[in-house]
């Protein structure tokens, strides 16, 4: 798994992705964190961090689009897919390869409590809590990528459908208000990642909301098992 991840992660930075990334990443929320707690004059960061969840719902699909995808398209998925590694080492090292790439990302909203720390004192608790909420949050999405991206050989293909459901999940919460039927309206609840994730945002973390992102990080990851195991055999 140790070169499968080596591997993901250099590759992210002899092309232009990684850097890329971590330029748009680095200049949204450093534009927020200006906007917000500078011009705004508070030591809160809530307001950031709601603005970069849109930006993450976008950014992710790039980081995650060659997982698999340029595999296949450079027809080297047969040399992965026949290698002594298995399948879930695999995919654990693709899958931590990119979660490096966006936690080097994240890490700038600790820089920005540090920051306010020299002015007021930040809610470290807070902060740390939606770190850790927001952290999770983009390894589930990570993991529902990684999976699209290994149902295609696009990559552009694989950024557009992942883009599209970091849209669904983002709008779940307009779905469930104009659904009438309750059964549909509950189950929608149940899956509504803004649910949880907001739980994090107030400094409450939850053991239900933990779980829920990891269920769905296992879930997804275990998706992408079966279809590459399906792809060995064929």
């Amino acid at each position: 798994m140790s070169a499968i991840y080596k591997r993901e992660l250099s590759g992210f930075f002899s092309s232009a992705v990684g850097y890329v990334v971590l330029a748009v990443f680095f200049f949204f929320s450093g534009l927020f964190f200006y906007n917000y707690c500078f011009l705004g004059d508070t030591a809160s960061l809530a307001y950031v961090y709601a603005n970069m969840f849109y930006i993450i719902m976008f950014i992710i699909p790039i980081i995650t689009m060659k997982s698999f995808a340029e595999e296949r398209r450079q027809k080297t998925d047969q040399a992965l897919l026949t290698s002594p590694t298995s399948l879930t080492e695999i995919v654990l090292g693709k899958f931590f390869g990119a979660l490096t790439l966006y936690g080097m990302c994240c890490l700038i909203f600790l820089v920005y409590a540090v920051v306010i720390s020299f002015f007021a004192q930040p809610q470290w608790s807070v902060v740390l809590c939606t770190f850790l909420g927001i952290f999770l949050l983009g390894a589930s999405m990570i993991a529902i990528n990684i999976f699209i991206s290994s149902l295609t050989e696009s990559m552009v293909v694989a950024a557009v459908i992942g883009m599209a459901a970091g849209l669904v999940i983002d709008m779940m919460s307009y779905f469930i208000s104009s659904i009438s039927i309750d059964w549909i309206a509950n189950i929608l609840q149940k899956i509504n990642f803004l649910n949880y994730y907001t739980n994090f945002t107030y400094g409450i973390l939850s053991l239900v909301d933990v779980v829920f992102f990891l269920s769905v990080t296992g879930l997804f990851l275990f998706f992408t098992v079966r279809v590459l195991e399906r792809r060995r055999w064929n």
